[in-house]
């Protein structure tokens, strides 16, 4: 761990009942180096942590909605993408000026802010969102090496434990590593969709036409629908509390020049990291148009049926593989950043470290079960049903991670110096409106059976 890292950490401002206590995720807590060095380079050095996070913006989920929306509806729905997009890189800059600026991560500032008798049901329902988030990967992942090797899925469930021994093997090297493997595979899944885009050669300029907004978005139920989902699949709870620990891994200076100049980095890390992910979903988008919405196929939403058909379509099988292996990639990564998460938010909420492989073997089991079950019994339409449960659980434990985030970095008590604008307060309590009135009409929807 580097020296600067060794420094004490920031004197508690009034708004918090108690000191930082514990560094977040400590054993890899400033380890990497940031000073020394000319402006260029600190911020390479801070390039990293959002990579993490964009993993989850191009989850299982995000492909089903982008498919939907692509295979029915064209290019209309890029407006919706890319206004996604922007309303994560808010809510995301703002988890990283918490961590930054107060020395603690999202569930240790809840933990601090609220009495047990609240900070404990928030621990169950952040595990809650954790697990279903566990079951997304471990869905994806199988159907991912059933779609390249032919596994069976119930035997590619199995398999998605072994990801322990990577995450534990990559964590022992260095969190720099992490970072690099999970970049590496974000390079392969920009580079599979990049080899599906350049074989369905889509119509570009009705993709730029699809960037603007139109009064069909609210007009037509079946278009708005679909653009709820895409907006309501955007943010997920594990992302917020993990950024707000994970931009604490580098080693920057304590004093108030440090975290602005530490702020100003990872904002810029978050903000580009999640320009990529909106590439890759309207990639999904714009694939499903060119090769589905143009030749009639407008009710493609399976990642299976989305797979099989693509080969016959753009006329060879490299596409149906690139796409496989994209799928498989996301899993992977994911398994890495949703052990983090669980981390963070264990130790984080109730001060309790367990051996990241315990750690991570109770969760996938967790995950496991269900979805060995489903597979059994139903197959993979029965995989399907469970990933929309998945998003559905997240749903429900959203608005009690991001209401708090937005009331933290608004207040000047908790904050200091380091408050967000008002500006960003006000739109990331318009976005925190909006998405928790989403998801809400999507846990009403699947309530009443849509």
């Amino acid at each position: 761990m580097s020296d600067v890292a060794q420094e004490p950490r920031s004197t508690p401002f009034s708004g918090w009942r108690n000191g930082p206590g514990d560094a977040s995720l400590a054993e890899v807590n400033g380890s990497v180096s940031v000073t020394g060095r000319s402006k260029l380079r600190r911020l390479l050095a801070f390039i990293g942590p959002g990579y993490l996070i964009a993993v989850g913006y191009m989850d299982p989920g995000n492909w089903a909605t982008s498919l939907a929306g692509g295979s029915q509806f064209g290019y209309a729905l890029m407006a919706v993408i890319a206004m996604s997009s922007l309303m994560a890189m808010l809510l995301q800059a703002l988890c990283a000026r918490l961590g930054i600026a107060t020395g603690r991560d999202l569930a240790q500032a809840s933990r601090d802010a609220f009495p047990k008798a609240v900070s404990f049901p928030l621990w169950l329902l952040a595990e809650a969102a954790i697990c279903a988030t566990d079951v997304a990967e471990v869905i994806g992942t199988a159907i991912g090496l059933n779609l390249i090797f032919g596994l069976p899925l119930e035997i590619g469930v199995v398999l998605t434990a072994l990801d322990v021994f990577l995450v534990l093997m990559l964590q022992r090297v260095g969190f720099r590593w992490v970072e690099a493997f999970i970049i590496a595979l974000l390079m392969v899944i920009a580079a599979c969709f990049a080899i599906q885009l350049a074989m369905a050669d889509p119509d570009f300029g009705a993709v730029i036409r699809g960037l603007a907004p139109t009064t069909e978005l609210v007009t037509n139920p079946a278009m708005l629908y679909i653009a709820l989902g895409i907006v309501g699949a955007t943010v997920m709870p594990h992302n917020l509390y993990l950024h707000s620990s994970i931009v604490q891994t580098r080693g920057y200076r304590r004093d108030a020049a440090g975290k602005r100049e530490a702020i100003r980095y990872a904002v810029t890390d978050s903000t580009l990291a999640l320009s990529f992910a909106f590439v890759v979903n309207a990639s999904i988008l714009i694939l499903a148009a060119a090769a589905f919405y143009a030749n009639g196929r407008h009710e493609v939403a399976e990642l299976g049926e989305a797979h099989t058909l693509l080969g016959p379509l753009l006329g060879g099988a490299l596409a149906a593989t690139a796409f496989g292996v994209a799928l498989l990639c996301c899993g992977l990564n994911s398994t890495v950043t949703a052990t983090l998460a669980g981390q963070v938010v264990m130790e984080g909420f109730l001060r309790i470290r367990l051996s990241p492989w315990l750690r991570r073997l109770i969760t996938r089991a967790i995950a496991i079960v269900p979805a060995i079950a489903v597979t059994l019994l139903y197959g993979e339409s029965g995989t399907a049903k469970l990933l929309v449960l998945s998003q559905v659980v997240l749903s429900l434990q959203l608005p009690f991670a991001v209401i708090p985030l937005v009331w933290f970095t608004a207040s000047r008590a908790k904050m200091g110096e380091f408050v967000a604008p008002r500006w960003m307060s006000v739109a990331a309590a318009l976005v925190a409106a909006v998405i928790v009135i989403l998801n809400g009409k999507l846990v009403f929807d699947f309530m009443m059976g849509g």
